[in-house]
């Protein structure tokens, strides 16, 4: 199965580690790779303690918000390369794609190349992609799509990200 959560709000990433938990805690074998993410985000303490859970970050310690450059192409394309392999390997029961949407939006990776790589995905994965800005055609090929959206975040009144909280 395919799933994309996607949208301006908050939660995307949240909702896709929520599901990696209650994934482990019925014995299921999760993989979690992000993209455009290397820095230190609170949850990689943890879920590093949880034996069927391995996660990994595929990108720069910055997040990207200009013009990307040849080593964020080059660490999301590496990143697509070892997602596909893991997914042909049958090892993981879930796959998460953390914000592999906005490595498609700003050009790191190829449509066509995401799109083969949910079309050799086995069924009975389950594989999750987050990110805002998901592509049309990875809407049409999921089988359930969560739009998260923004109606009030409490960085318009000036409140920075939080430990813990935001990262």
């Amino acid at each position: 199965m395919i799933q994309v959560y996607t949208g301006n709000g908050k939660g995307k990433t949240t909702a896709a580690l929520g599901l990696a938990l209650r994934a482990a805690g019925s014995g299921l074998k999760v993989y979690i790779a992000q993209f455009c993410k290397g820095r230190n985000y609170g949850e990689l303490h943890t879920l590093k303690k949880i034996k069927n859970i391995k996660i990994e970050q595929l990108g720069t310690t910055c997040f990207i918000k200009k013009t990307p450059s040849p080593k964020d192409v080059a660490k999301a394309k590496n990143g697509l390369e070892k997602a596909k392999k893991i997914i042909a390997a049958k090892v993981y029961d879930v796959v998460i794609l953390d914000e592999l949407n906005i490595a498609l939006a700003l050009g790191l990776l190829q449509l066509k190349d995401i799109l083969g790589l949910i079309k050799k995905a086995p069924r009975k994965t389950e594989l999750v992609l987050t990110g805002r800005y998901a592509h049309p055609k990875l809407l049409k090929a999921a089988d359930l799509v969560s739009e998260i959206k923004e109606k009030k975040h409490y960085y318009q009144g000036g409140i920075k990200a939080r430990k813990g909280i935001e990262f």
